[in-house]
């Protein structure tokens, strides 16, 4: 019986252990494996707050991956369907069309992506969901999932204590002589993502990253790995391995050392999906706060840019503009709706879903709940002051201008 690949958020073919399974049963029966994408119709339809999942440049990006993985896996002669739909029926459909009754793909513990898999499994299909996005192993982790450390702080130390790695990435399937040469130009790629990578790591902006990691401005003061981890084009063990390798080549400072911190955070909004569940998309989160207020009009004046601060205003108008937002943006524009404006969280939370190219399910919802105070942060909240903030980060106003001229 033939065996199906879907593809979700992971659209690469290095590291990916779960596509690497599917090919040993696809070989196993001596058949070709099917492999299947579904652009997720629902993206593109209102949410509660008025506006779609999904914004045309982030379906753009996606799609741009998935075509750049559908030239690739062409290379070994494996075609991959892209049909748009809703996933579960979907897949279930195709299934049924080819006669498949196993499916494999990738795990992930945010609830509508496994609200996905149980309909598929209600439906008769036998999944196998495999968890591959994290850096480290779920069962290499000095601590059950469930004990997970309730700050950040504490889990890194645990991990650094009990001198903890992530797996090397596992390689690609060797694409077939004939087709070797055969290439992808979509920007959204693998190919274009690990190039980006390796550009960087020749560059001294690793060794440069925790000093400007805080700008707002300019080509390298960020790494830019987001957009590529978040649709899985690009695999964090394979990054990880790079920064090795770099460190090893030229040495190690606290700025390499600050990457793999970022790296870390990205893993405990994951673990803290797995600890959590569906409690981290509740009102209060993981906290005893009492729902959230909102104002409807001081809200779509945020996502405009209009409201009473320029500094916030040039941040909302270049995430309208292009799909990202440097980290320290991101903190000052969610604090100001949070805190300032007396918005529910989550209606900041499902803006960023909507906008952000790089939007990711765990680190967004992980990073919302600790501005407002409702996830893991031991200080209940963060507010950062706009004011200070623009002296600090936009002292010449350079960024203002930019944005709301």
């Amino acid at each position: 019986m033939p065996v199906l690949y879907w593809f979700r958020h992971d659209l690469r073919m290095h590291d990916n252990p779960a596509l690497a399974h599917a090919l040993q049963a696809a070989q196993a029966t001596g058949q070709p494996l099917h492999t299947l994408w579904v652009p997720d119709q629902a993206w593109l339809q209102p949410t509660r707050w008025g506006f779609a999942r999904c914004s045309q440049g982030r379906w753009a990006w996606w799609h741009s991956a998935a075509r750049a993985l559908q030239t690739q896996l062409a290379t070994q002669g494996i075609a991959l369907h892209i049909t748009p739909g809703h996933p579960a029926q979907v897949v279930q459909q195709y299934c049924a069309q080819h006669g498949i009754q196993q499916v494999f793909c990738e795990a992930i513990a945010a609830p509508y992506e496994q609200a996905e898999v149980t309909a598929l499994q209600r439906a008769g299909l036998t999944i196998q969901a495999i968890w591959q996005s994290s850096l480290l192993d779920p069962p290499d982790l000095p601590f059950e999932a469930s004990k997970l450390p309730q700050v950040f702080t504490r889990f890194r130390e645990l991990i650094e204590k009990n001198n903890i790695h992530p797996p090397q990435p596992i390689a690609p399937f060797t694409p077939a002589p004939a087709l070797q040469s055969a290439t992808s130009t979509e920007p959204a790629g693998e190919q274009a993502a690990q190039s980006h990578v390796l550009q960087y790591f020749a560059s001294d902006a690793p060794w440069r990253y925790k000093l400007t990691r805080n700008g707002l401005m300019g080509a390298d003061f960020s790494s830019r790995w987001s957009p590529w981890l978040a649709t899985g084009a690009l695999s964090a063990r394979w990054v990880y391995a790079q920064l090795k390798a770099a460190e090893a080549a030229k040495g190690a400072n606290d700025s390499t050392y600050w990457l793999w911190f970022e790296l870390l955070w990205r893993d405990y909004f994951r673990f803290l999906h797995l600890q959590h569940g569906r409690q981290l998309y509740a009102h209060n989160g993981l906290s005893t706060l009492p729902y959230p207020t909102h104002n409807q009009l001081a809200f779509d004046r945020w996502t405009q840019g209009r409201t009473l601060h320029p500094f916030v205003n040039a941040g909302m108008r270049e995430l309208a503009a292009t799909g990202w937002l440097s980290n320290r943006m991101r903190q000052v524009v969610a604090s100001y709706l949070v805190h300032d404006l007396q918005c529910d969280w989550r209606a900041g939370a499902a803006w960023f879903e909507s906008q952000l190219i790089d939007y990711d399910p765990y680190s967004n919802q992980g990073n919302w709940l600790y501005i407002a105070g409702r996830g893991t942060d031991p200080r209940q909240g963060r507010r950062f002051n706009p004011d200070l903030q623009a002296q600090q980060y936009d002292a010449s106003g350079a960024y203002q201008q930019h944005w709301l001229a």
